[in-house]
């Protein structure tokens, strides 16, 4: 594997493409002004690609939107300090200047492009709304790797894969040759394939434009692959920020360091708890004081409690050092980093060889049709003969692309969509599915508590009973018991999913499908729900498929690895044996585009 942080040329420093200085803004929601940004000093030098890294909240897509001037008008906010863009001012530019700068020194590549995107317009004329030339609109989609791009101008963007729109949407970015484009997570839940291609897409625009880019995202492996800085965002503050090499492997803040260690990788130890990071316990319009972070650091001291830290380099500012916001020298942040495994052991289940099959396929074929206006009809075989057998207790990680077959074999076993042919089998207590998106999958004008005693209706208990498993269900995924009152839409996305994973397993299904459930959560976040599902495994004694586009994911999770393609098996075998000796070209393919930080020294 080569990172492309080797081989990308540094850029940077000769001009600036855009400046930030001293920015504050606070935004009201539900009638609560909550501070977004808090101070922010940030340059982006002219054919720089900056990597913005953090969790969700940490004020990374707030940023993204104060450099477009496009802050949300209903969230009234308020802005201090200055946002420089091609030497306008953002922050107090007039209407017509910021449409100008937005037109000719700004693109922009959304972490959906199905929601920026028009649904009811062909991709093609998109483009040229922003090329005003056929032949150009053409050139642009080849320049960034579309295939045949006379024949996908004429499509709807439902009709390509979600790699192919991001390129479309790279096109629109690029049109008006900007000086800088802002990537918002446009890597997040693709598969390991696209989102390398991706990668190298921003990387080759940056290269063909001569146009810097902001790389925003959670994981900070996949801005080492491409960018040349990054810089670490905690609570609207940036709490390090270095090149590369120095956050990547010198990191000097303890939060960098707990994002480090919360990530997954083809190395993490298999028998050990993941490492994640401590529950925030602030309230979204609480005032800050001292460190934002001193209330999750392992490392806070008094002073971090009532002091800020200045963004600095042993106390001189510089513009160009690794530079942090940190009370706790750089050895004792050190010493944090080399603890990089839990302590806790997590003894793996040995399946029932004597018992039945918990789940047995055979033979499975699934055929869709599609419609395209009415008339024209197109099948898409979705499974090809799949057979596959899963012993009781043994836990099976499905990987593959999207339109793999994967998520739709997972449907076919909880019999949520019908087989064309074959059979399905499985052990008595049948399935339940946790699905990617827990949001969705929860009614959202139900409580909480509601939710979890729809699962209990077939048992006809009373109202203390209800009561006595619902408050033993949150106790188990690490709630509290206040949660059974409010709606999902009031917790966060990882909280959601402990949610998802309790009304599954409130009585213990012998099979429980989990269909993505981490693909878009912030590390630390994915790391506690797998600690969660792996409690859980061990407790209820329950049979685990376990279907993500994620080989660390996979490695961690199955006792066996299953790879599929095109709606067929192409390789199954103990974790360790397709890992480390995979026989398959797709597997080898799919375990080459697996960023790894480790390549990156």
């Amino acid at each position: 594997m080569t990172s492309a942080s080797q081989t990308a040329p540094q850029r940077g420093g000769v001009g600036e493409a855009a400046s930030i200085e001293g920015l504050h803004i606070s935004l009201q929601r539900d009638g609560v002004r909550s501070n977004v940004l808090r101070g922010v000093n940030l340059t982006i030098g002219r054919g720089e690609i900056v990597g913005l890294v953090g969790e969700s909240g940490s004020g990374k897509s707030v940023l993204a939107l104060a450099l477009l001037g496009l802050l949300p008008s209903a969230a009234a906010p308020e802005i201090t300090g200055a946002i420089r863009v091609a030497g306008v001012d953002i922050v107090h530019g007039s209407a017509e200047e910021l449409r100008t700068v937005r037109r000719d020194e700004l693109g922009v590549i959304f972490q959906d492009p199905m929601t920026s995107l028009n649904p009811t317009m062909r991709v093609g004329r998109q483009v040229t709304e922003s090329t005003h030339d056929h032949a150009e609109a053409i050139r642009l989609m080849s320049a960034v790797g579309i295939a045949d791009p006379e024949l996908r101008f004429r499509v709807f963007p439902h009709e390509l894969s979600g790699g192919l729109r991001q390129r479309i949407m790279a096109a629109i970015a690029v049109a008006g040759r900007p000086s800088l484009i802002i990537a918002d997570e446009p890597t997040t839940a693709l598969d390991v394939t696209v989102q390398a291609q991706v990668l190298d897409l921003l990387r080759e625009l940056r290269d063909e434009f001569d146009c810097s880019v902001v790389l925003i995202t959670h994981d900070l492996a996949v801005a080492g692959q491409i960018a040349d800085r990054i810089a670490v965002l905690y609570a609207g503050r940036i709490a390090e920020l270095g090149s590369v090499s120095d956050i990547l492997h010198r990191p000097n803040h303890p939060y960098t360091v707990g994002l480090l260690r919360s990530r997954l990788s083809l190395e993490t130890p298999r028998d050990r708890e993941l490492l994640t990071l401590r529950p925030e316990t602030g309230s979204p319009g609480e005032r800050m004081t001292g460190c934002a972070y001193h209330t999750r650091c392992p490392l806070a001291i008094d002073r971090c409690a009532v002091e800020q830290p200045p963004l600095e380099q042993g106390g001189i500012p510089a513009a160009d050092a690794h530079l942090r916001a940190c009370w706790r020298s750089i050895n004792d942040v050190q010493n944090l980093a080399h603890h990089s495994q839990g302590d806790s052991v997590v003894t793996p289940r040995t399946r029932n060889e004597a018992a039945a099959p918990a789940v047995r396929v055979e033979g499975l074929h699934t055929r869709f049709v599609l419609k395209s206006g009415g008339r024209k009809r197109r099948e898409v075989h979705a499974l090809r003969g799949v057979d596959l057998t899963v012993q009781a207790g043994e836990a099976v990680s499905i990987v593959g692309e999207s339109g793999s077959g994967k998520s739709t074999l997972l449907r076919v076993i909880a019999g949520l969509t019908p087989a064309t042919s074959g059979s399905v089998a499985l052990a008595e207590g049948g399935a339940q599915m946790v699905f990617q998106d827990a949001g969705s999958s929860l009614t959202p004008w139900l409580s909480i508590g509601e939710l979890l005693r729809e699962r209990l209706l077939p048992l006809r208990l009373g109202d203390a009973e209800n009561r006595k498993r619902i408050d033993k269900a949150l106790v188990s995924i690490g709630l509290p018991l206040s949660v059974a009152g409010v709606r999902p839409a009031d917790l966060s996305g990882g909280q959601r999913q402990r949610v998802a994973l309790a009304r599954a397993t409130m009585i213990p299904p012998a099979v429980l499908l989990c269909d993505e459930p981490t693909s878009a959560l912030d590390a630390s976040l994915a790391a506690s729900v797998l600690n969660l599902i792996r409690e859980m495994r061990q407790e209820l004694t329950m049979t685990v498929l376990f279907v993500t586009h994620d080989l660390s994911v996979a490695r961690l999770m199955g006792d066996r690895i299953v790879v599929m393609t095109q709606g067929e098996i192409v390789e199954a075998g103990p974790v360790n044996e397709v890992i480390e000796h995979p026989s398959h070209p797709y597997t080898q393919s799919l375990l080459a585009s697996v960023p790894d930080i480790g390549v990156l020294a």
